[in-house]
């Protein structure tokens, strides 16, 4: 599966990218995250929990960051396991173009499954990352405008 969009986040892009890699303000943004710390330098470990169609499990992972050409770009990778539903992996290339006060981010990610959540089509697996990311971003942009609602 492949996805990649384009998406307008107000706010200088050192600042963006600074909050992209705050493990706290990932945990707020990532649908389904209960937890979500830094094990090393640009190392995350996550426990999530996602519903997938009739499917519902809670995913142990870990994501690594190449912030090599921060805070132009990034890189990120990572792999999750499920237990009986499945395990997913992927990774995600993220540019960071500067336009002044607002900064455009493009991504295109590649994610496989395997296991129960694989059998239940490419369709609804590409629906729910849609919508997943499509979350991501808006919790991000919220914060990134400081209009959070109560």
């Amino acid at each position: 599966m492949e996805l990649s969009d384009e998406i307008e986040i107000p706010g200088k892009r050192d600042d963006v990218f600074a909050k992209l890699i705050d493990p706290e303000i990932l945990k707020e943004c990532i649908p389904g995250c209960e937890e979500l710390s830094l094990t090393a330098e640009n190392e995350y470990s996550a426990k999530v929990l996602l519903k997938i169609g009739p499917i519902k499990a809670r995913f142990s992972g870990s994501v690594t960051l190449d912030t090599t050409n921060a805070p132009e770009s990034l890189t990120l990778s990572g792999a999750g396991e499920g237990g009986i539903a499945g395990f997913a992996k992927g990774g995600a290339e993220v540019e960071l173009i500067d336009e002044g006060e607002i900064t455009t981010l493009k991504y295109q990610a590649k994610a496989e499954t395997g296991g129960k959540i694989a059998q239940l089509g490419s369709r609804l697996i590409t629906s729910t990352a849609r919508k997943l990311a499509k979350a991501f971003f808006q919790s991000f942009e919220t914060i990134m405008t400081g209009n959070k609602e109560a």
